[in-house]
């Protein structure tokens, strides 16, 4: 029903804009809005905070339909559920979760997450942002990178150095609202893909939170910050598989009807082979992601599988975007046709929320840290 509802959605309302604004760069502040009624910008929240209360199955389901037809609103939507959403959820208070987490969820307002910063990227405990303590206050300082959702977000989690003494154990997570003094939006990034979603750069000068705007613990940040990376990972593994998915059924059409040697270029071999190659490694992928997912679900640890997820997902929609311009042609070049747009879109999603190289680091030190071969399954996981 979730799979039914997304793609019913992203046929009817996304696809038949996506091309024009994404070449605009405009901002889909009407389908965001609609992805909120529909109970998709909220999707594991429960219901007494305005989420739908479904399960991160659910979610992947819903981020490759949407992402399948728009890779742009796809991104909004994963930081806004798995980035902002999950770790109000999992370590807010009651107050934070009421007064955060309705408007949320049913997008009346938007997330954003603030925790790169220009020499802080893969080295995500390099942060240099600082929030002093005055008084019942925090005073925050600092600039931020590549923030999605960053210049039209209502609310930020930003990653703040509370204690420099304490290295990873003194960086804190605070709830930033839009329109506080001294939280300024600068620059927007001009991007080869993602076009129609914000990347901004945040600036905090001398801005003031109350303490009660402090997430978690004092000292918790880096650890929120980790937790909820795997969630976001998981995301864009389904984000990749949507766009994986988009390049394989734009492909199949193509070849169907594209005639050169008076047949079908679906007839010969070098075209069905790249296709069959598309479709495993897809399968491949969303095996991968639903695991990561249903694995979190049942709150199990899932650091190393959703970096599996989210590598493996990633490159394999790079190949697959790489091979869908391949079978187009000349004419998967042209800003006309889909692959055209799903091939800049695919690139990214090796790079943010962890980087290819960071993710086989993380895998292999799980596997050397647990002393288990690459294979083995655990009891719930098949």
């Amino acid at each position: 029903m979730v799979q039914e509802m997304a793609r019913a959605f992203a046929e009817k309302e996304v696809k038949p804009v996506a091309a024009q604004m994404d070449h605009d760069s405009v901002y889909p502040a009407a389908l965001v809005k609609k992805l909120g009624e529909i109970g998709l910008m909220g999707i594991f929240v429960p219901p007494e905070f305005g989420g739908s209360g479904m399960d991160l199955v659910s979610y992947v389901i819903a981020m490759e339909e949407i992402s399948k037809a728009w890779a742009s609103l796809g991104a909004i939507m994963t930081v806004n559920n798995s980035l902002v959403c999950d770790p109000i959820l999992r370590f807010g208070s009651e107050a934070q979760k009421k007064k955060y987490l309705v408007r949320l969820a049913t997008g009346e307002s938007l997330g954003c997450y603030a925790l790169t910063e220009p020499g802080a990227g893969s080295d995500a405990g390099a942060i240099q942002t600082q929030a002093k303590r005055e008084g019942d206050d925090y005073l925050l300082n600092g600039t931020k990178l590549f923030i999605t959702n960053g210049s039209h977000a209502d609310l930020a989690i930003v990653y703040a150095v509370t204690d420099p003494s304490k290295g990873k154990k003194g960086i804190s997570a605070f709830l930033v609202e839009k329109g506080t003094a001294g939280f300024l939006v600068g620059r927007l990034e001009d991007k080869l893909g993602l076009r129609s979603s914000d990347t901004a750069e945040l600036l905090f000068q001398d801005c003031r939170i109350p303490k009660e705007n402090l997430l978690g613990l004092e000292g918790e940040g880096f650890k929120i910050a980790m937790e909820t990376l795997d969630g976001g990972r998981i995301g864009i593994a389904a984000q990749s598989l949507g766009i994986a998915q988009g390049c394989l059924e734009e492909s199949l059409a193509y070849a169907k009807q594209r005639r050169q040697f008076n047949r079908p270029i679906s007839d010969f071999q070098g075209i069905q082979w790249m296709l069959a190659d598309m479709a495993t490694e897809i399968d491949a992928a969303r095996l991968l992601t639903y695991r990561a997912a249903w694995l979190g679900e049942r709150r199990r640890k899932i650091t190393k599988e959703a970096a599996m997820a989210k590598l493996f997902a990633s490159e394999a929609a790079n190949r697959i975007a790489y091979k869908a311009v391949q079978i187009f042609g000349g004419y998967g070049y042209i800003k006309e046709f889909a692959v055209e747009r799903l091939y800049r879109d695919a690139r990214v999603t090796t790079l943010y929320e962890g980087t290819s190289e960071i993710q086989r680091l993380i895998i292999a030190r799980h596997l050397i840290q647990e002393g288990e071969p690459a294979y083995e399954s655990q009891e719930e996981s098949v």
